[in-house]
């Protein structure tokens, strides 16, 4: 890929892919099908922070995960949440805060996580849903502040002891399912450390694994995190994404199919994760073409496929 790039060359075997399922006769998730089709929980990223935003939160995802009994309902709750949380920012904020990043989520002027839970749990509250039936996950993308050794982050500076302590806290406070990049990329002994302390919350890594299968060998032999972010241009071709997939699968971890903060209206990672049944997908706020398309993707999938399951959170709960 050093001479043609990832981009590249993900396009040319996303087209081949489409070909083959065109030339078939066949649907294109239908392409990775060799199981009963289980649809995918929907990851909504609806506060954006980090690099993703223009404000001052550390974290740089804010995701809710609707449990439901089908992904149209698991998307209704979601896009319900997604316009309380508007309102009430723009209520309490202004018509600033409701500004929006990368991925669609908003950028409220906050400076805390804090805050940014305490407002996603008052919205799930007046969208008449309980904490059991919207729960919480975060994307912490740690390595973006991390500096000289030690995190930035609530106006803080911690070190990683204080800053597992500090996730113990809000795996406490709070209906918190997940959690991505807690720590530095390439801190796996902190890796393991959160992955054995916080038993019942998901540990995810994303900047860790780049969506590689030796590097899911080496944190499944250590302990480190048990579940990996899939993105298809990280690796470069659809075949490496889909070894990553069945080697989280043989290994136990859970697969999140991914989208990446710039993205295109294309929704072949409705079709990858439908057809590989992963349980996750993240694809940012129900809002935006380039986010939507993916969602509207699903539901077609859904239509289709009578007889899809849909696990919910059960997907994601360790």
């Amino acid at each position: 890929f050093s001479s043609i790039g990832a981009n590249t060359s993900t396009a040319v075997s996303i087209a081949c892919h489409r070909a083959k399922a065109q030339e078939e006769g066949i649907e294109l998730y239908q392409l990775f099908l060799k199981e009963k089709l289980v649809l995918p929980t929907p990851m909504f990223n609806i506060i954006n922070g980090g690099k993703h935003a223009g404000n001052a939160l550390a974290i740089q995802e804010f995701m809710i995960v609707p449990h439901a009994s089908s992904f149209s309902e698991a998307l209704r709750i979601g896009v319900e949440v997604y316009h309380t949380l508007k309102n009430l920012l723009k209520e309490t904020k202004g018509a600033f805060s409701i500004n929006v990043g990368d991925e669609g989520g908003f950028a409220p002027p906050f400076t805390k996580t804090r805050e940014a839970l305490d407002v996603l749990r008052l919205a799930v509250k007046r969208s008449g849903y309980t904490e059991s039936e919207v729960m919480f996950a975060i994307d912490c993308a740690a390595s973006s502040f991390y500096r000289n050794g030690f995190y930035e982050i609530d106006q803080e500076k911690k070190n990683a002891d204080e800053l597992l302590e500090y996730y113990e806290r809000l795996a406490s406070e709070y209906p918190l399912i997940s959690i991505e990049d807690p720590f530095y990329e390439d801190d796996w002994e902190s890796f393991c450390a959160i992955t054995k302390t916080l038993r019942k919350t998901r540990i995810v890594g994303d900047d860790l694994l780049v969506s590689d299968s030796s590097n899911l060998k080496k944190a499944s032999e250590i302990g480190a995190c048990n579940g990996v972010i899939v993105k298809v241009n990280q690796v470069g071709t659809v075949s490496r994404a889909l070894n990553t997939v069945k080697s989280a699968k043989n290994l136990g971890y859970l697969a999140i199919i991914s989208h990446r903060s710039g993205e295109s209206v294309d929704d072949f990672i409705s079709h990858f994760a439908s057809g590989l049944s992963t349980g996750a997908i993240k694809s940012g706020a129900p809002a935006r073409g380039e986010r939507v398309c993916k969602y509207n993707r699903l539901l077609l999938i859904e239509a289709r496929e009578k007889g899809a399951l849909f696990n919910g959170i059960n997907s994601i709960k360790v």
